[in-house]
């Protein structure tokens, strides 16, 4: 009889029917991402130990250096993970997406709002406000690889409104951090005050309604005005 495979240890926990030692190796990176997710959540980031990513994950610790050499470097993977792919849907829908502009930035606000309501995305920004000054390197990443797009996004719907005649002249910079501040508001209080001294579970998606109205009324024109009353008339 051949024998049994040696007790591969901590990377023994099943993956459905199958012990993670006969999982496919592709699979390892996405389950540290995932626990790495977890324990900064919990944790923050300084405080966060790699031994513990490791446990989460169930595996070595030298397991997962050979995936991510720094607990920077995993940090990025985790906002690669849980940030990106939403952010380049926006882009390719802003991109595929002709007509008028604010049904759009409805779309986009409210898919946003919904990912801080319901996913642990939302912890990402607080951790990096929070961590920013002692790691000046992550804030940075952050920074190129999505405030810069997410702003890219809102600022290319605003040209293409103004263009149009849909919305007003405006400035478009201080009205793209006007826009995206109360979803940022949102993420830093649902993961910072939700629960805290009986305070009431943050309604993100009230809070982006009442946001969208206002919208509503300072960036349409009288033109988009007037195209918004038809779209909305029986």
């Amino acid at each position: 009889m051949p024998a049994r495979p040696p007790d591969p240890g901590p990377e023994s926990s099943s993956d459905g029917d199958l012990p993670r030692w006969r999982r496919r190796k592709g699979a390892r990176p996405q389950e540290i991402v995932a626990a790495a997710m977890e324990v900064f959540a919990e944790r923050g980031f300084a405080a966060a130990r790699l031994e513990e990513v490791a446990a989460r994950a169930g595996v070595s610790k030298g397991t997962l250096y050979l995936y991510f050499p720094s607990k920077d470097e995993l940090f990025k993977a985790v906002i690669r993970a849980a940030i990106l792919p939403n952010l380049e849907q926006a882009e390719a829908l802003v991109a595929a997406v002709g007509g008028p502009c604010f049904p759009l930035l409805e779309r986009l606000l409210r898919m946003v709002a919904r990912l801080i309501a319901t996913t642990r995305m939302a912890v990402i920004p607080r951790l990096v406000i929070a961590e920013a000054g002692n790691f000046p390197e992550l804030a940075a990443f952050y920074h190129r690889e999505v405030i810069r797009r997410g702003f890219g996004v809102v600022a290319a719907l605003l040209r293409r409104g103004i263009e149009s005649g849909e919305f007003r002249e405006m400035p478009i910079d201080p009205n793209v951090r006007l826009i995206v501040a109360p979803l940022l508001m949102s993420a830093v209080w649902r993961t910072s005050f939700d629960g805290v001294d009986c305070e009431p579970t943050l309604d993100v998606t009230a809070l982006v309604e009442v946001h969208l109205g206002n919208l509503r009324r300072v960036l349409l024109s009288d033109a988009g005005d007037r195209a918004r009353a038809g779209e909305d008339a029986p």
